[in-house]
């Protein structure tokens, strides 16, 4: 399966999409921190009601089956644009480096401004998408953008709380510390498996564990330390989340606490904010849930963006 250039198989990418009900492109957008590679998904049928900016988690890109997401988001009549990390799949960078992931989060600002002030959708509702250490990078990017820029923030099992299991030891951090930066991009941190523990459906992970362009060496000690660091950053920052909301989370992630949208939740400012637990969900809400249960999410994410769209217009 590994040999695949796509999950679905052999059929060509344009007969897939179309199948799909959706148009994709794909391209590469000129940063001063590097390329990034970059993705849209329009409706095929449809007028356009709004866009939606999307950032994929650790070790992962917009290939494979995160762009199920994106699909799904356009089918549904909404325009879905999404980039590569920094670091990640087919963007330039240092594999899985994220030792600063304000300028990461900035990096992908920069392409995803350049769409929303666009002629195009410059007047129609604009919302950020972000999954699991994607929705640490989301906020910092709302936390990073002008007033009125977003009508809204989407949250699938975002990483602002590390769970007692997974987090960096401090001594390990300490002791490569010592050495001046030389260490920050060693890939010697322990590797807690997490892939197993964000994927309920057998079946659902052999596909993802078979992407080629997931990242699969052990954790690198800058991106655990930047990791902690902007976790500790964005909780104490919950208050600065004024725009709509939803966030959602599985109660057994073990990848991500709960515990992330929980306090968000509770401590964010917004007049209009969504908070869906799932009762047993993984961390995967969409990708790696059996379909009954994706689809579920889904439904409820569906139900919650048009409802914002139909309030708040442009």
């Amino acid at each position: 399966m590994s040999s695949e250039t796509n999950f679905w198989g052999d059929m060509p990418e344009e007969e897939y999409y179309t199948s799909q009900g959706v148009r994709n492109t794909q391209s590469y957008f000129e940063t001063p921190n590097g390329k990034l590679f970059t993705q849209s998904f329009l409706p095929l049928d449809q007028p356009i009601k709004g866009s939606v900016y999307m950032t994929h988690g650790y070790g992962s890109d917009t290939g494979w089956l995160f762009q199920k997401i994106c699909i799904n988001y356009a089918t549904w009549g909404y325009a879905v644009f999404t980039a590569d990390l920094l670091g990640h799949g087919r963007s330039d960078g240092i594999r899985c480096y994220l030792g600063d992931l304000e300028k990461v989060a900035a990096t992908s600002l920069s392409y995803f401004i350049s769409v929303r002030s666009s002629e195009s959708y410059s007047n129609l509702p604009a919302f950020l998408f972000g999954e699991s250490m994607g929705g640490a990078a989301t906020m910092l990017m709302y936390y990073q953008s002008k007033p009125n820029t977003w009508t809204g923030l989407i949250f699938s099992a975002p990483l602002f709380v590390i769970p007692e299991n997974m987090k960096p030891s401090k001594i390990h951090l300490f002791m490569y510390g010592l050495l001046f930066g030389i260490a920050d991009t060693w890939a010697s941190m322990p590797d807690n498996k997490m892939v197993g523990k964000a994927i309920k459906d057998p079946e659902k992970l052999k596909i993802i564990a078979s992407n080629p362009r997931r990242y699969t060496g052990k954790p690198r000690v800058g991106t655990m330390r930047e990791i902690a660091r902007v976790c500790e950053y964005i909780q104490d920052n919950f208050s600065k989340v004024t725009v709509p909301f939803l966030t959602s989370h599985g109660t057994s992630d073990g990848v991500t606490d709960p515990k992330s949208s929980e306090w968000l939740y509770e401590k964010a400012l917004s007049e209009d904010k969504t908070l869906k637990m799932y009762e047993g969900m993984y961390h995967s809400l969409v990708q790696g849930e059996p379909d009954e249960n994706a689809e579920k999410v889904l439904l409820d994410m569906r139900e919650w963006i048009d409802e914002r769209v139909t309030r708040y217009g442009s």
